[in-house]
């Protein structure tokens, strides 16, 4: 039973969407969409599905799609900083992109990089990107991440956000079992607002936090 939002623990939380036995709700405080846990897929399950993306870093289109992150990252980072690629999945490749710039970046994925370590440590940069929809609970892993960030550092994330346009019944996005939550702006500048900083849009679906 969902007794509050997995995001900001609000408990007023209403019934969104529901279609093939699969329901939705939504927050009133932080404007997330998220889906009801009793619909969640078990981890061999997620893992599944994740070992048949084919995310190859010699891709040049794969690239340009992770250019909408390392644009705006590298725009704030000074040289020679260290980062981290949060849920670099399969085929890690926007960690290739910033080295390939001097920079020196530690991978963690919950499947492909499991590697706790990386927790304890600080960074001028953290990316996440196509990871929030992903996040059974949202509230923890980015207020971890959040910080273990060095003063001045940015957390830039990727993801589909819902806007007023978003059809939510034919949206392709939620068609993904694990697409679990849905941010929006609102979402966003929830998020900076707890946490005292700033947030930049970059196109429709990458959010930067300035520490």
């Amino acid at each position: 039973m969902d007794a509050h939002c997995p995001l900001c623990h609000f408990e007023k939380i209403q019934p969104y969407y529901q279609n093939k036995g699969v329901s939705y709700l939504s927050c009133g405080q932080c404007d997330l969409v998220f889906m009801s846990k009793a619909h969640y897929l078990s981890d061999s399950e997620e893992k599944l599905r994740y070992d048949t993306h084919q995310n190859n870093p010699d891709d040049k289109h794969y690239q340009a799609f992770l250019s909408q992150v390392f644009d705006p990252v590298m725009a704030y980072i000074g040289v020679s900083a260290k980062g981290l690629d949060f849920g670099s999945g399969p085929g890690p490749t926007l960690s290739l992109m910033f080295e390939k710039q001097g920079h020196q970046v530690d991978l963690f994925d919950k499947f492909y990089a499991n590697n706790p370590v990386v927790f304890s440590n600080q960074y001028d940069f953290i990316t996440a990107t196509e990871v929030l929809e992903h996040l059974s609970n949202p509230r923890f892993e980015l207020a971890r991440l959040f910080t273990m960030l060095k003063k001045g550092g940015v957390l830039a994330v990727m993801t589909q956000m819902i806007t007023q346009e978003v059809n939510f019944a034919s949206w392709y996005y939620k068609n993904d079992p694990t697409h679990i939550c849905f941010f929006s702006q609102q979402t966003m500048r929830y998020l900076a607002q707890q946490w005292g900083v700033n947030v930049k849009f970059f196109g429709g679906n990458v959010a930067l936090f300035s520490a």
